[in-house]
C-alpha cells in the first residue's frame, strides 16, 4: 500500500498481522478458551468501528490474567463494508488493510455462545437488537455516549459526549504510557473530530470531554496532521459515492418503509441529479435493486453545493408500477407539513418522474413522516404484479418522455428543461437556480438533519434497521481459521509490547 495523505511510521501499533497463524490462536481451539468480542452497533460507522479496534487492543495488552483472546468485530457484512467510504479512507491512511478486520458474517456470536466461549463488550450502543437477544447475558460492558435505554447489568461506561471514541481514548490513558501510540492516536483523534464537526461548538456536537482528549492526544502526537485538513479529507471520503455501484450508492444512506401492500426504500444519494440520471444502465440497475431487496418503489433524495456554496436538493421518484409512481408523486407534490416545492424536470426514463426541490431544508428526517403517513393512511399497495415486473429488468434503451416528470401534470415541455452537454448527454436544469458545481462537503453535516450515515442503530428512534438479518452458519472452529490473520500485540513481562 502506498503512502497516503497522511504518511504513518513503518511500525504498526494498533494492530500486527502474521501470514502464518499464530500458535495460540490454535491453542484457543484446542482448549476451548473464552473469546471475548468487542462489538458495535450495527451502524458500524467510524466511531463504532474505531472504538472496537481500539478497545480491544487496549483489553488485550491489560489483561495479562486472562486467558481469553480479544477480538473487534465489525456489526455488517464484509459486502456492506465498501459503502463505509470514511471508514475505509481512515484505515488505509493508517496502512491497515481491511482484509485483516473480521466482520459479523464472518464469525457466528451464537454458536461461540452455545459452546460457553463468548465474552461480549458493546461499544458505542448499549441494546441488542432482537436477533440478538440470547447473547445479553454474555455481555460483561458497555461503553455508549448515548442516554441509557435501560440499566445493563454489566460495568457501564456511559456519558453524553460528542463520540465514543472520547470514552475509550479516556479508558487508553489510564493504562500504561506505551499503549498509546500513534496509530492508535490517530484513529481514534480523527474519529472525534469527525463526530464533532471539527470541534466547533456551533454544531451542538462537542463536549469539553472531546475537546480535552482531543488535546491530549495532540500534545502526545504533535505530528498528526491539523484538525481543518483532517475533517476536510474525512468529510470528503464520507461523501466520495465515485467508486461505488448504483446499488451500493442507494444503500449507503437508505432508510426503508413498509405497508401491508407496499415496501418503500428512500436514499440520500450525494451527488446531483444529473449525474445520477446520467450514470450507464440506470434503469435497469434501479430494476434489479427493487426486485433484489423486495422494494416496489424508491424515493432518491439528493443534496450537492453550488459555487456559491448554498445547498440545492433534487428527488427522482422511481417505480415499475405505475399507480405505485403516480401515487407517490401526488403525495410529495402535495405536501404541506412541510411543503417541498417541487419543479418537475425532465427525465429520458419512461419510469423515473424527477423534481427540483425548493425547500431546502426540508431533508429526508422531514419526507419520512409525509411518507409515513401516506402508506399508513392511504392504504397504498403495489397491485398486481405483472411477469413483466417480476421477471428480468432487461436492458430497454431509455426513451424520451414528456418532461412531465410529475407523472404527466406539467405542461413543461423537454426543450424547457433539457439541454444537451458536451458528451451529448442530457442534463437537467431547474428555473432559476444556480449551476451546481460540486457535491456535498462539510457544510452539509450542518444542514442535513438525517446526517450521511449508514443504518442507524437500533437503539435508536429508528423503526428498523435494514442490517438486521440472519447470517450463515460456521461453527465456533471455523471462525478461528479467520481469527489467525489478526494478532493482537500482548506486552511481554517487561511490559513492552512484542513484535510480530
Amino acid at each position: 500500500m502506498g503512502v497516503g495523505l497522511f504518511p504513518v511510521p513503518a511500525a504498526m501499533g494498533l494492530l500486527c498481522w502474521d501470514s502464518k497463524p499464530p500458535v495460540s490462536w490454535q491453542e484457543h481451539v484446542q482448549h476451548r478458551q473464552e473469546v471475548h468480542v468487542v462489538l458495535g452497533n450495527e451502524a458500524c460507522d467510524l466511531d463504532s468501528m474505531v472504538s472496537a479496534l481500539a478497545l480491544a487492543y487496549y483489553l488485550a495488552k491489560t489483561s495479562l490474567e486472562s486467558k481469553a483472546v480479544f477480538v473487534p468485530v465489525l456489526n455488517i457484512p464484509r459486502s456492506e463494508f465498501p459503502l463505509r467510504t470514511e471508514s475505509a479512507f481512515l484505515l488505509q491512511e493508517q496502512q491497515i488493510p481491511d482484509t485483516c478486520l473480521i466482520f459479523r458474517d464472518e464469525i457466528d456470536l451464537h454458536a461461540l455462545h452455545r459452546a460457553g466461549l463468548l465474552s461480549l463488550t458493546l461499544v458505542d450502543h448499549h441494546i441488542l437488537p432482537s436477533g440478538d437477544a440470547a447473547l445479553e447475558e454474555a455481555v460483561t460492558e458497555v461503553i455508549d455516549h448515548r442516554p441509557l435505554e435501560r440499566d445493563p447489568r454489566c460495568r457501564v461506561t456511559a456519558e453524553l459526549v460528542g463520540s465514543c471514541a472520547t470514552l475509550v481514548t479516556e479508558r487508553i490513558v489510564q493504562g500504561p504510557a506505551e499503549l498509546l501510540d500513534r496509530q492508535t492516536a490517530a484513529l481514534l483523534r480523527g474519529t472525534i473530530i469527525l463526530d464533532c464537526v471539527n470541534m466547533t461548538p456551533e454544531a451542538g456536537k462537542v463536549t469539553p470531554k472531546d475537546t480535552q482528549y482531543v488535546a491530549l492526544l495532540e500534545s502526545k502526537f504533535p505530528d498528526l496532521p491539523a484538525r481543518s485538513v483532517l475533517f476536510e479529507a474525512l468529510q470528503t471520503a464520507k461523501f466520495d459515492v465515485s467508486g461505488l455501484t448504483t446499488d451500493q450508492m442507494l444503500r449507503k444512506d437508505l432508510k426503508v418503509l413498509s405497508s401491508d401492500g407496499l415496501v418503500l426504500a428512500i436514499s440520500a444519494v450525494y451527488v446531483t441529479l444529473e449525474a445520477f440520471l446520467q450514470r450507464p444502465g440506470l434503469q435497469q440497475d434501479l430494476c434489479a435493486f427493487c426486485q433484489r431487496h423486495g422494494y416496489g418503489g424508491l424515493v432518491a433524495m439528493t443534496i450537492a453545493f453550488n459555487e456559491q456554496n448554498e445547498p440545492f436538493r433534487q428527488l427522482a421518484v422511481y417505480s415499475q408500477h405505475p399507480a405505485v409512481r403516480t401515487a407517490v408523486c401526488g403525495v410529495l407534490e402535495h405536501a404541506n407539513n412541510p411543503p417541498l416545492d417541487l419543479s418537475p424536470l425532465g427525465s429520458l426514463y419512461p419510469n423515473i418522474c424527477a423534481y427540483h426541490q425548493g425547500n431546502t431544508v426540508a431533508s429526508r428526517k422531514k419526507v419520512l413522516p409525509i411518507l409515513k403517513d401516506f402508506l399508513r393512511e392511504r392504504g397504498v399497495t403495489a397491485g398486481p404484479m405483472h411477469p413483466a415486473d417480476t421477471g428480468s429488468c432487461g436492458t430497454t434503451r431509455p426513451a424520451p418522455k414528456d418532461s412531465s416528470a410529475g407523472c404527466g401534470e406539467s405542461d413543461e415541455s423537454p426543450e424547457d428543461s433539457d439541454v444537451v452537454g458536451e458528451a451529448g448527454a442530457p442534463e437537467y436544469e431547474p428555473r432559476g437556480r444556480r449551476d451546481p458545481a460540486r457535491c456535498p462537503r462539510h457544510g452539509d453535516a450542518l444542514l442535513e438533519d438525517d446526517a450521511p450515515l449508514p443504518p442507524t442503530p437500533m437503539n435508536s428512534l429508528v423503526d428498523e434497521c435494514p442490517l438486521d438479518r440472519g447470517l450463515p452458519k460456521l461453527s465456533a472452529e471455523a471462525i478461528f481459521e479467520k481469527f489467525s490473520h489478526i494478532t493482537v500485540v500482548r506486552p511481554s513481562a517487561s511490559g513492552s509490547p512484542e513484535k510480530k
